[in-house]
């Protein structure tokens, strides 16, 4: 059933302003405008709602009887049009955001708190997962954008740039390293390293520009998240090289972070949204903040 909108609403407006001039003044029609909606829409219905003489304007039975169901039809929708229209104009709703875990650290609470001041309404659903994960997820429509590494392209992702996230040497105070100012990679030959797993994107990575350049570090344990590679080295077992986003100094106590030279190797982290889908007014918010400047806190979370 086709509902004729324009029709109820020029119906509601004569009822309610008891005239055909002044309900084409309120919707900025004229009246042979106004007349033919009204018209079109008792001939759809085959009834008269209204009957006018050159003197008044009045309802007919039919039409005072369908005069409150047209009026409360007219408000839900002039209702949702406007809630839309505002959710359009002020970012304002709800959205999926998938991100690898290690940006949970520092990087996206600082701007997760920056969006929630800008839109307190709004919801973030977060899913955080491996960065092949986070592809699926933004691919097969779980998720409006993505943060994760720079991996092979695909044609219905958009990929852009958001920050280089060095890889760090995490250790205790008192470890033998750690009154240095920066290394290089073969100073950490024979140490006991906590190593992530070998599938991890990040481990990936720096296996390979090692391996460009003929270096080969053999960890003593293996984990499957910077977290764990944390706990442990807090605890005093091993060190660990990892994305300098997840340590901040002063994050532990007597835990420090020291500069990787002779490569320096970085992870590249990239946003991900559906090449030829629309964002939510909410998501849309989110990707202009990270654009804005913002965003240069997300770089300076990697280098404090």
């Amino acid at each position: 059933m086709k509902i004729d909108f324009d029709g109820l609403q020029a119906f509601v407006a004569i009822a309610d302003l008891g005239g055909f001039g002044k309900a084409a003044e309120s919707l900025h029609l004229t009246q042979t405008a106004l007349t033919r909606r009204l018209q079109k829409l008792e001939g759809w219905l085959g009834l008269k709602l209204v009957e006018r003489s050159t003197r008044r304007v009045a309802l007919t039975a039919v039409g005072r009887d369908f005069l409150p169901q047209a009026r409360a039809m007219v408000q839900d929708v002039s209702g949702a049009m406007s809630r839309l229209r505002d959710m359009a104009q002020h970012g304002h709703g709800q959205f999926t955001l998938a991100c690898i875990p290690s940006m949970t650290s520092h990087v996206l609470p600082g701007l997760i708190g920056r969006y929630a001041q800008r839109h307190p309404g709004n919801h973030i659903r977060l899913l955080d997962g491996a960065s092949t994960e986070v592809r699926q997820a933004v691919l097969g429509g779980q998720a409006e954008l993505g943060i994760a590494l720079a991996g092979e392209r695909h044609a219905e992702l958009a990929e852009t740039a958001l920050f280089d996230d060095p890889l760090v040497f995490i250790c205790r105070d008192g470890h033998a390293l750690a009154g240095r100012a920066s290394l290089r990679w073969e100073d950490m030959r024979g140490l006991d390293l906590v190593g992530v797993g070998s599938f991890m994107a990040t481990r990936i990575q720096m296996d390979y520009q090692l391996a460009r350049r003929g270096i080969t570090l053999t960890a003593r344990y293996e984990v499957q998240h910077h977290a764990t590679a944390l706990n442990l080295v807090a605890a005093g077992v091993g060190c660990a090289i990892l994305p300098a986003s997840t340590f901040r100094e002063g994050d532990r106590p007597g835990v420090r972070r020291l500069a990787i030279t002779h490569p320096v190797v970085r992870r590249k982290v990239q946003l991900l949204r559906r090449r030829h889908a629309d964002l939510s007014p909410a998501a849309r918010a989110f990707v202009d903040l990270m654009a804005s400047s913002e965003a240069d806190a997300w770089q300076a979370s990697v280098s404090t």
